[in-house]
């Protein structure tokens, strides 16, 4: 089975799709495709379908969605000829919840997830080269919004903003990386859509700085703290970080070696401030 959930839902079995239409049918499969050979409880299943107020139905309801996926897994079987499973060996029930087999499939969150860490590691090495390499392998895995086509329920939507956090994470950590290996005017567009999107995220906007500083920007540089500052202020209600208003300083004092350590102080505690635009 492959698993395809960092953008529109795709889950294939035997290259055949098993995604439903149908909009609840496909919450519940996404769902288990998320957590694929794991069990995901019955509670989980109907909270993701209806919040608080399930109706009376729930479980019935919830079964039948269960057989409409079990028989989109038959089609795809008996079409790829796979004589040797049947689709409740595919989607299995077990005390308490469902569990999604992808007997050894494909998926983008693992793969995603495999490639950041092997990323973070190299950075930690000091291995740059090969972290940004690594973590661009990982993002590029991302064709859009986690779940992009599916309307999300309570579980959906945590998920998603998990999700988006881990991509942000590994973004993060690509940029810089990026930056240590001297490719500051290579990321201004990029960093420039990125400040404008995520509008009091402070590392992204530090990151932002010392590139403008490092590309002879000293002036844009200055601007984008006080945008920032002020978004954060009016957003937040709250003042740039220490860290980030010391990056401030070693720009005014224009060295960006001292820039550069400041903005790599800003780097940890700046990540969770984060309110995408629109």
């Amino acid at each position: 089975m492959d698993i395809e959930v960092l953008g529109a839902l795709v889950v294939r079995e035997n290259g055949i799709s098993i995604t439903p239409t149908a909009a609840k049918p496909r919450q519940v499969l996404a769902l288990l495709a998320l957590h694929a050979d794991r069990v995901v409880p019955v509670t989980a299943l109907i909270e993701e379908l209806w919040g608080g107020e399930p109706p009376r139905s729930a479980r019935t309801t919830l079964q039948t969605y269960v057989l409409q996926l079990r028989s989109l897994i038959t089609t795809a079987l008996e079409r790829g000829g796979d004589g040797t499973r049947t689709a409740k060996d595919v989607l299995v029930t077990l005390p308490g919840g469902y569990q999604l087999n992808s007997d050894g499939g494909t998926s983008d969150v693992r793969e995603f997830d495999r490639l950041a860490g092997l990323g973070y590691r190299a950075m930690d090495t000091g291995d740059h080269r090969t972290a940004a390499r690594l973590l661009r392998e990982a993002l590029a895995l991302w064709s859009g919004p986690a779940f992009a086509d599916v309307a999300g329920g309570v579980q959906l939507d945590m998920e998603t903003w998990r999700l988006e956090e881990t991509r942000l994470c590994a973004l993060d950590r690509r940029i810089e990386a990026d930056l240590r290996l001297g490719r500051h005017r290579e990321l201004l567009a990029e960093l420039t859509v990125l400040a404008s999107r995520y509008r009091t995220h402070e590392n992204l906007h530090g990151q932002f700085m010392l590139a403008l500083h490092r590309s002879g920007r000293r002036g844009e540089a200055l601007t984008a703290y006080q945008r920032l500052r002020t978004n954060l202020v009016e957003e937040l209600g709250i003042e740039p970080s220490g860290a980030l208003r010391a990056l401030q300083r070693s720009i005014l004092l224009a060295d960006p070696e001292n820039a550069a350590d400041a903005q790599e102080e800003t780097a940890r505690p700046a990540r969770k401030r984060l309110v995408p635009a629109g």
